[in-house]
Order: structure tokens, then sequence, then C-alpha cells
């Protein structure tokens, strides 16, 4: 993952359950239709046979288009499973034993909700990228949001790419889109019946 040079980029969410025997081809189609930085595989399941079997077959479709695949909070698996990194949920706080144990060419990144602190120090103990978020209302979580103050200060002041992710919109990309490295999209596309279509709207609104 790099951060852009002129337009944000795409960084794939995968839903939190997805079947197999379908959602590889959706990814596929996402892929072909628009250009994406990285992929995060998501899963909500603690089911270690069934998250190898999804990472196995989601980096045959990401490598096989030059793109990242990093997965959710399973720091033990990447290497098990050929990825290219982890996203980790708890801020700062992993962040440089897992940047220890992972070494320097994998991906870590850390979500950071909406605490500045967090983000920067994740970013000083070794994160490729932060994530804030959710960027917009959502019924969902605490009520807490990533405000768009946040993301115009990193912009200004941080050289640690940012991901905006949680609740976007056309109207919060466009918005947002000249403060942020990355948007990180997933159920604003999974739920449409053709997600490729959704995911190329959404990038046109990327780009003003």
């Amino acid at each position: 993952m790099s951060d852009a040079q002129d337009h944000p980029q795409i960084y794939l969410i995968t839903p939190t359950e997805f079947d197999l025997s379908t959602f590889p081809d959706q990814l596929s189609a996402c892929l072909d239709s628009t250009e994406v930085a990285c992929v995060r595989l998501a899963l909500a399941t603690k089911d270690e046979g069934r998250i190898a079997k999804a990472a196995d077959a989601l980096r045959e479709v990401t490598h096989e288009r030059d793109v990242a695949l990093v997965i959710d909070s399973h720091i033990l698996m990447v290497e098990r499973l050929g990825l290219d990194g982890v996203h980790l949920q708890d801020g700062a706080r992993s962040v440089k034993k897992v940047r220890k144990d992972l070494g320097d060419d994998a991906i870590v990144g850390s979500f950071c909700g909406n605490s500045r602190h967090d983000g920067m120090t994740a970013g000083e103990l070794g994160a490729d990228y932060v994530s804030f978020g959710p960027v917009g209302q959502t019924p969902l979580g605490d009520g807490r949001v990533a405000e768009f103050e946040l993301f115009e200060w990193w912009s200004m002041m941080i050289e640690v790419p940012v991901v905006a992710e949680g609740a976007l919109d056309a109207d919060l990309i466009r918005k947002l889109a000249p403060h942020t490295d990355f948007f990180g999209i997933g159920d604003e596309i999974w739920t449409h019946e053709t997600p490729a279509k959704t995911l190329t709207a959404l990038r046109s609104a990327m780009l003003g």
C-alpha cells in the first residue's frame, strides 16, 4: 500500500460473512472494474478453517491482480496464509510488537476510531497506515464518529497515510477526498445487487 499522489485510493473491506461459492467472483468483478490498492479480509467468524479457506480463495484473486491482501486482527495467520499484512483493531497498543513479529515488509495498519492521539502513536510505532471511522452516522457502535476536522488536520500535519472508513456515502467521499489517502469501502457496496457498479460510482465521487 502506498499513499495516493493525486486522488485517494480504494481500500476494499470484505463483508463479515460471505459465501465462498460466489464472493470471489464478486471481488474479481470489483477489482477488474476499478483500481483497488488493498483488500481487507474482515470475517467475523473465529473458525480457523473457514478463515483459511476464505484467505486462500481471496489471495488467488488479489495476488493475480497485484493487489495486497491483509487480514483483520489475526496476526498469527498472516505468514501461515501467505497474506501481506494485518489490520489491527486496538489502536496503537499492538503496533510495536506486531511490527517486530511480522518484520518490515508486512503491512501493519491500525484502526484508531476517532482518536488523534492513538493515530499519532500508532504511526510513531511503525504503522503503515492509520484508519479512522466511522465517518458517517450509524446505529452501530457507541455513536462517536471521526469528524471531518480530524482528517483535515491529519492531512496537513502527519505523513502516515490515513484511511477514512465506515458509513460512507458519495457526499462524504467528495468532502473528504482532498484530506484522505484511502477510503475503506465495504458494506457501502456489498449490500447492492452489483457491487462493482456501486464501487465505480463511489470511485467517481473520489475523483471530484
